[in-house]
């Protein structure tokens, strides 16, 4: 399974990006916070400039983007249903769902009439403006829809995320926790590159796929998720290719890897689903064994589980596993 293969993935970075809202929208801010636990009514704007009211803290809640379904997990809120269980469980381990949370589909096709049966108080979900989605399903339970990724500030973008969803479930004080654990983890990563001299080091960070026997390789570049966290810890992303405006993501063939020419840059690569064109499909490719981060033996592979779209917890994981990488 590729992640994020939805049609909105597709029209979201160069013909293959991440799915989620498409279109810039204002970081979205409650209008009518609520003390975490507090049964009174809630107003938020959500990242498509809709009012969403909630009578109460939502408590059975159903997540249909895993970088939502991370960040409820997180906040102790486990979702009563979730899109594509099997493949949540295979590319993100920071917050494990429980046996009992029920598949709704797909993330890019839920099943309306499985939400509908679980009798949900929230629906939280990424989606451009006009879903047809979200109108189904705001004909019986209200949807909540976070940004879900914005390259001009990802960082920034997924800590108001975080925060509008803690307040649709009354888990503020657990969000600020979330936020100030991983600011701590960051600031820890950032002390160990510099002890160990690797301050400023140069990365790429990608993932990759085989279609036809022609491998795609997607890159992480200015202003995607998790480029943002390796700068905020220290380093520096060496890929500086076009990328797309909400995503930070560009997609190349081996041949646009040649650009990457310092021989300090360490490439970094997701394959959670075993499918690991690096190793594999290019172990043979003349382009590829040329690249001065692959004869110096500087490409590491993430441990799996990591997910690059996430929340506060998958990020903290990737911080971690790059220091692994400069440190070990």
């Amino acid at each position: 399974m590729k992640p994020l293969r939805t049609a909105l993935l597709i029209a979201a970075v160069l013909g293959l990006g991440a799915c989620g809202t498409t279109e810039p929208a204002a970081a979205p801010a409650p209008a009518a916070p609520a003390a975490s636990g507090s049964a009174q009514p809630i107003t938020l704007t959500d990242s498509l400039g809709r009012e969403v009211t909630l009578a109460k803290p939502a408590t059975r809640v159903v997540g249909l983007e895993w970088g939502e379904i991370e960040m409820l997990v997180g906040l102790g809120v486990m979702p009563v249903g979730a899109a594509d269980v099997k493949g949540y469980a295979t590319w993100v381990t920071a917050a494990p769902l429980d046996p009992s949370v029920k598949d709704v589909g797909t993330r890019g096709e839920p099943s309306v009439d499985a939400i509908a049966a679980l009798q949900p108080d929230l629906v939280v979900m990424e989606a451009p403006a006009n879903s047809p989605l979200v109108a189904q399903l705001e004909k019986f339970v209200p949807v909540l829809v976070p940004k879900g990724s914005f390259a001009t500030d990802n960082l920034g973008r997924m800590r108001a995320d975080l925060k509008m969803i803690a307040t649709a479930v009354g888990k503020q004080a657990e969000a600020d926790k979330l936020l100030t654990d991983m600011d701590a983890r960051f600031a820890s990563a950032k002390s160990s590159l510099e002890a160990a001299g690797a301050a400023g080091s140069p990365f790429a960070m990608a993932d990759g796929w085989s279609e036809g026997g022609s491998v795609s390789i997607r890159l992480f570049g200015k202003g995607a998720l998790v480029a943002e966290t390796a700068e905020a810890i220290g380093l520096r992303n060496a890929w500086e290719g076009e990328v797309d405006p909400d995503w930070g993501l560009g997609t190349t063939d081996v041949e646009g890897l040649t650009p990457l020419k310092d021989e300090n840059i360490r490439f970094f690569y997701n394959a959670s689903d075993g499918a690991d064109v690096f190793a594999d499909d290019l172990r043979n490719n003349a382009i590829w064994t040329s690249l001065p981060f692959v004869k110096k033996g500087r490409l590491t592979k993430l441990p799996d589980g990591i997910w690059t779209f996430g929340g506060p917890l998958s990020l903290g994981q990737y911080a971690d596993a790059l220091v692994k990488a400069y440190t070990a």
